[in-house]
């Protein structure tokens, strides 16, 4: 069975010497997995890529889940990572990866979307349901599967990756920001739920953060004017920035629950206001 070392265990100083052969194997089977399991889902791009290169430098067997294989595969090349094709609107898909886990003691909830930014007297009821399936019910699809292994680990994390939209609205938000305040109080819920088991449960509510698609997504691929979001801003975030943020809540001791951690560059004040230089 392989196994993985934390960051909190005696000795430990990252990966072993070794390990290299057997991490770069893409074919190996999940049931192989050991105590040291993290499952990352949107892990094809942005925050979630980011943070299973921060895991897998710590140590951890990391299970990179997301829609696009392609780009698992690369980012497995790169990181040793296991890549599992998971779409977490798909409860068949789910279920599929739960039964290939026989273990599992990290969970971040990184897949999400924002999708349009138009007022409510002229929303998509599309665009409204697809982000209350990704966010809302893709997070609890994912916590409900593996939550038997989290708690069975001895020491599980739950974390939610949720928004600043979940703080607060804005103009144009609110399909974002009731899929994000939802999916904040879904993790305030479990919070309460699970007082009393070995589980932490964290959220992590990131600001201005630049990565290559959530813009470009929410403007259905208007490159313009995604680029404008962050024009002008200076020291904005990019997903490395929370990667960092995810992997040192997980990495705190077994006592220590970071409950939210809301993530913002220092430029950006509030939702609604950010200094830009021109």
């Amino acid at each position: 069975m392989i196994s993985a070392t934390l960051r909190n265990d005696p000795g430990n100083s990252g990966r072993r010497p070794g390990d290299a052969a057997v991490e770069r194997c893409p074919t190996r089977s999940l049931g192989a997995v050991g105590a040291g399991v993290a499952v990352v889902t949107g892990a094809s791009s942005g925050i979630g890529a980011a943070t299973v290169r921060r895991l897998s430098s710590e140590g951890f067997e990391v299970v990179a889940a997301a829609r696009r294989m392609d780009r698992l595969q690369d980012l497995a090349g790169e990181t040793g990572c296991l890549p599992v094709a998971v779409d977490v609107t798909d409860q068949a898909a789910v279920d599929a990866l739960r039964e290939s886990l026989s273990a599992c003691r990290i969970l971040v909830n990184n897949a999400g979307g924002a999708f349009g930014l138009a007022p409510i007297a002229e929303a998509d009821d599309d665009d409204w349901r697809r982000m209350y399936d990704v966010n809302v019910l893709g997070t609890m699809r994912m916590t409900r599967a593996l939550l038997p292994l989290l708690v069975a680990s001895g020491d599980g994390v739950v974390v939610n990756v949720t928004s600043t939209a979940g703080h607060g609205v804005y103009e144009g938000g609110a399909g974002y920001n009731a899929a994000k305040y939802a999916q904040r109080a879904m993790t305030e819920a479990l919070r309460l739920e699970l007082c009393g088991q070995p589980v932490r449960v964290t959220e992590i509510a990131p600001g201005m953060v630049r990565t290559e698609e959530f813009s470009l997504v929410r403007f259905d691929g208007d490159q313009e004017r995604a680029d404008a979001v962050y024009a002008g801003v200076p020291g904005v975030l990019v997903a490395d920035d929370i990667a960092d943020c995810i992997v040192w809540t997980v990495t705190r001791p077994w006592n220590v629950n970071i409950d939210s951690m809301i993530v913002r560059p220092r430029a950006q004040a509030a939702n609604h206001k950010v200094h830009r230089e021109h």
